[in-house]
């Protein structure tokens, strides 16, 4: 079974927030010990969505310019991940070393997609990286730390050999359901199934008028057609 696109959206908009970044941390309590204050959520986690980053990528240098055979050139790169958590010291105002690369599992997508986004991101953020923040976070120190930390997300509609693979690769996934995400489906689909009959409704009429606007000829004898 396909995961719904409603699920998806809909966990990556919660995750955006403080709050539902937190709350999503629950149930995966390792990371959640991670926070550096319970009581100052606000200031103790930074969600970033569909997270960009400036990586340095090493480059060859001609071989009469340098005794090394690289130097760093660096490139902005949007991440595979869809939400970033960055821990910050609610007292200091920095940022702490944790950082949790969230990743959803999205419609469509199977096992080797979800753990390949995973590879991709550790070869990204394996030269060095600077992170891209909103400009609320501006003034924090934006290097990015030595391990970055991924968790997964499966829905309950997600195939089980998504979730097997992933706990067979050692690495942190959580079921996330939600009643909420589901009703909000069952609404989307019942919009575009009402639309769909509105459309249909609407055609059926254009198509009676145009027939009814239809002059037929005097002594038209429609038996002998």
């Amino acid at each position: 079974m396909s995961v719904n696109k409603v699920y998806y959206e809909s966990l990556l908009a919660e995750c955006s927030h403080y709050a539902g970044a937190i709350e999503l941390l629950k149930q995966y309590r390792p990371y959640l010990e991670t926070l550096p204050s319970i009581r100052r959520p606000a200031e103790s986690i930074i969600a970033i969505p569909l997270p960009t980053a400036r990586i340095r990528q090493p480059q060859p240098l001609p071989a009469q310019q340098a005794q090394t055979a690289y130097t760093s050139v660096d490139a902005v790169l949007q991440l595979p991940c869809d939400v970033v958590f960055l821990m910050c010291d609610p007292e200091w105002k920095i940022k702490t070393g944790m950082e949790i690369c969230l990743f959803i599992h999205r419609p469509h997508e199977d096992f080797s997609d979800l753990l390949g986004r995973w590879r991709q991101t550790q070869i990204l953020l394996d030269k060095g990286y600077e992170w891209l923040f909103p400009l609320k976070y501006k003034h924090l120190l934006s290097e990015g730390a030595d391990t970055p930390h991924p968790l997964f997300v499966v829905f309950p509609e997600t195939p089980s050999r998504i979730s097997k693979g992933l706990k067979g690769a050692a690495l942190p996934v959580i079921c996330h359901a939600s009643d909420r995400f589901a009703a909000e489906a069952i609404a989307q689909e019942a919009v575009v199934n009402s639309t769909s009959s509105a459309v249909e409704a609407a055609v059926e009429a254009i198509d009676q008028t145009e027939l009814e606007a239809i002059e037929i000829p005097e002594g038209f004898d429609e038996e002998n057609l």
